[in-house]
């Protein structure tokens, strides 16, 4: 982790929240926050409140913050994909995550990109397979003006029974680069040692999530590819 991204760590943990803006889309309560850290100077960053979240069915109350700080700690071990620096702290509205806000065309989504950045995109591919996201949407990609891919909304993941649901069609069946099977090795070593990741995770998710986890990481090991899933259960019922 270079010293930008833990400074910018520091200060969505630690800078005071000045000025909220509610963002009137989606299901649950989020915030555009600015974020004081001194001379006039302001971070901007995505306030998500637990006291937010609206109930679900299916994933327990009041824990979708923390599958999104989990998803963004695994992206940190990973390397991969790009997940904007994301903290867990007390807000206007009661803890929830704070995440760094990535300044895009709101008008661009998956579907306007893929076409030229399928290399860079299988790794989100990839990703959310591993996290089991239930709800990747064409807009939770975010292109910023240096050309890069950011990842958002993490917040159905993690749940033991496989629910995965994307609009990334392009890549059921794809081959995972070598380079990315040395990465998902490295992590599966890490989860099945009791590492200090499994610590972390132990606070955000189940163990039998964390056994879920290990269980996908293993079965794309063992195929060396993304499985090929069904067009009518693994798609979102809202692709944008």
């Amino acid at each position: 982790m270079d010293f930008e991204v833990v400074d910018t760590l520091e200060l969505l943990d630690n800078a005071r929240i000045v000025e909220l803006r509610y963002v009137p889309w989606g299901s649950n309560d989020s915030f555009l926050v600015f974020l004081d850290h001194g001379s006039m100077n302001y971070l901007q960053g995505i306030y998500k409140p637990c006291s937010g979240e609206a109930p679900l069915h299916d994933f327990p109350n009041g824990s979708l913050f923390k599958r999104e700080y989990a998803s963004y700690l695994l992206s940190q071990i990973l390397g991969w994909p790009l997940i904007p620096p994301t903290v867990i702290r007390d807000g206007p509205y009661g803890v929830g995550i704070v995440q760094l806000y990535i300044e895009s065309d709101p008008n661009l989504t998956y579907f306007d990109f893929v076409g030229d950045m399928k290399h860079q995109l299988l790794k989100f591919a990839i990703f959310d397979f591993v996290v089991n996201n239930a709800d990747r949407k064409g807009g939770h990609f975010l292109l910023d003006s240096k050309g890069l891919v950011w990842s958002i909304d993490h917040g159905l993941t993690f749940h033991h029974i496989f629910k995965m649901r994307t609009v990334m069609t392009e890549f059921w069946g794809a081959e995972l680069p070598v380079a990315l099977q040395r990465d998902l090795n490295g992590l599966i070593v890490m989860l099945n040692e009791k590492s200090h990741i499994v610590t972390k995770l132990s606070e955000l998710i189940s163990e039998q999530e964390v056994d879920a986890l290990i269980c996908r990481i293993d079965v794309l090991l063992r195929s060396g590819s993304l499985p090929k899933m069904d067009s009518f259960t693994n798609i979102p019922w809202s692709l944008l």
